[in-house]
């Protein structure tokens, strides 16, 4: 069974994007793929946090992961900063990083942009996101399209610690989801929906009240056409609100066009709306079950000595490779 790997930043609550565009997809693969779910809490830190507000954010977003249906029996669910064979993997693939490499990372350039106090950990964080993944032999690393250049870095990382020790790791494939890979926000459709926004209007949070996401749709950017018709370079306000639809219900995109044919946006709107409502409610009534559960905690110690024992073995391997320690 081949092995994948994904990682969150506890940076802020999950939006409908994140569920729709990876959690959904990771709820099939879990049956039929070895998977490792990792809550990054050490790449948040790159940026400054609150310290009680990350640590809410970490529990928060585990119990979002179960709430949406990753089975902790089947799944390894864990915190990475928890497993510190992490940070040690990190720094060891630090040391055949190159810095030009490094500043040519897409998110660094747009992170350190006009800043004047930059953290070096902004720059060097690939290194650690590729020892996330190496560490657990993935063969597949399921991201969008904003991701696939740490992606590339992290094969060339596998690529050249083989090359140059002894053959440790497995370069591993990038799969990018092909329906939902990208919700866009609802106040710039060509801007991909994040959690991180300061509108808070652009996305919907995993959290939300009902009447809260109603509003937020209803006040979705659209046009002046009045026609429910998808065409993402004229139409990305309605082209967005259907890919949001079609993934929540399963209808396809055909189907609803027709469905609202001759119909305003008005309706339309409102059909959105209950589709999100509908798809989020069973998941926020496991969320509030499980946030302060002792089954939380259990689940998440769980997937700790799960990761430890993988990541332990790799880790023995790759020290010897490059001739650290005593044997």
């Amino acid at each position: 069974m081949k092995t994948i790997f994904s990682g969150i930043q506890p940076s802020g609550t999950l939006t409908i994007g994140n569920y729709l565009g990876a959690i959904q997809q990771f709820v099939e693969l879990q049956n039929n793929y070895n998977c490792y779910f990792c809550i990054v809490d050490e790449h948040a830190i790159t940026v400054p946090q609150d310290r009680l507000e990350l640590r809410k954010n970490i529990k928060s977003l585990a119990a979002l992961y179960i709430a949406s249906g990753i089975d902790p029996d089947s799944s390894t669910l864990f915190i990475q900063s928890e497993v510190p064979e992490h940070t040690q993997l990190g720094w060891m693939l630090q040391s055949i990083s190159y810095v030009g490499e490094l500043e040519r990372m897409t998110q660094y350039k747009d992170k350190s942009q006009g800043q004047e106090a930059i953290s070096s950990a902004l720059l060097t964080y690939p290194s650690l996101m590729a020892a996330d993944i190496l560490l657990y032999n993935t063969d597949v690393v399921p991201v969008g399209d904003d991701q696939k250049q740490h992606l590339e870095l992290t094969r060339n990382l596998a690529q050249r610690f083989n090359n140059r020790f002894n053959n440790i790791f497995t370069v591993p494939e990038v799969r990018i989801p092909k329906v939902g890979a990208r919700i866009m926000s609802l106040q710039e459709p060509s801007k991909k929906m994040s959690k991180s926004d300061t509108n808070q209007k652009g996305f919907i949070s995993m959290l939300d009240e009902p009447k809260r996401i109603e509003k937020k749709i209803k006040s979705a950017v659209t046009d002046s056409e009045g026609i429910v018709k998808f065409d993402k370079k004229n139409k990305p306000g309605v082209s967005n609100l259907l890919t949001i639809y079609s993934s929540c219900t399963g209808e396809s995109i055909a189907d609803l066009e027709k469905k609202y044919e001759g119909k305003g946006y008005g309706d339309f709107k409102q059909g959105v709306a209950n589709a999100v409502i509908d798809t989020l409610r069973p998941i926020q009534e496991k969320y509030e079950q499980l946030i302060q559960s002792d089954e939380l905690d259990a689940i998440l110690d769980q997937g700790r000595d799960k990761a430890s024992l993988s990541a332990g073995k790799t880790i023995k391997k790759a020290k010897k490779a490059m001739g650290l320690g005593r044997k």
